[in-house]
């Protein structure tokens, strides 16, 4: 049954063809909120608006990694207003950064950075008070995964600009939250593997369900107090022990292991 309390709202969620962007457009439009979808890809779009509960749903297909992709995005703040974005777009590999197409760590930064920086300015210019931004960072923003510096460090960068903007924006009475998930069962295991992993064998003592991740996100926004919301126990005790109890080259050392069993051989 669809939450009539949020009649009237609308979020546009990037990324929302699978795994988090998906789980957060299907939660949010059971709360009531209208949803705009954005994504590469127009089929598993098509079929999200159909699988989604209440009215006003639409979609933008739009490829975040070029300029046009972002400007057609961003224009649908100036069009349309939204009460909430969720800045969830992103993507990354497990190739080694120096034999890997230079291109393709640039692309990472651009989408995960660049495109998300550029969608964030483009709401907060039209958002009012009692909207909200959530951006997708990542536990690796504090516990940097050796075989992914380039996510790694777009991830760190996403959290520190959702601090500041946190910061910034509770003046005008918008809520800004990085949003910090960490092995979660979805296709970007998949991807970012190049299929060489389904996430199957993932340890289950450290993976969330989106469904987990999401429904800890809309209950941190609920309450709207901290700027960093880590989900799941596990990951909250990684983040907050594992750099107390190890130096940093020891903590490099042993997440290079845990990203790479075959290094502790």
């Amino acid at each position: 049954m669809v939450d009539r309390r949020a009649v009237d709202r609308r979020a546009l969620v990037t990324g929302a063809s699978s795994g988090i962007g998906r789980e957060f457009a299907r939660q949010l439009a059971n709360s009531g909120y209208a949803i705009t979808a954005v994504a590469r890809r127009q089929p598993q779009l098509e079929t999200l608006l159909q699988e989604l509960p209440g009215q006003g749903h639409s979609y933008e297909v739009a490829d975040l990694s070029t300029p046009d992709g972002v400007d057609s995005v961003g224009a649908l703040f100036d069009q349309r207003h939204h009460d909430l974005l969720i800045n969830n777009a992103g993507y990354s590999t497990f190739e080694p950064f120096y034999s890997s197409p230079l291109q393709q760590q640039r692309d990472v930064l651009g989408v995960n950075c660049d495109a998300l920086l550029q969608l964030a300015h483009h709401f907060l210019r039209n958002a009012r008070r009692g909207d909200a931004l959530i951006n997708l960072a990542s536990i690796v923003a504090y516990l940097p995964t050796p075989a992914q510096p380039v996510y790694s460090a777009s991830k760190a960068f996403i959290a520190s600009f959702s601090e500041c903007l946190w910061e910034e924006q509770r003046s005008r009475g918008v809520y800004v939250m990085g949003l910090c998930p960490g092995l979660t069962a979805t296709e970007f295991i998949q991807t970012a593997s190049g299929g060489e992993s389904d996430g199957q064998n993932l340890p289950a003592a450290l993976t969330q369900s989106t469904g987990e991740v999401v429904s800890e996100a809309l209950d941190a926004l609920r309450r709207r107090r901290k700027p960093i919301v880590v989900t799941g126990r596990a990951n909250r005790a990684m983040v907050g022990l594992m750099p107390r109890l190890l130096s940093r080259f020891r903590l490099l050392k042993t997440l290079a292991v845990m990203g790479d069993p075959e290094r502790a051989l």
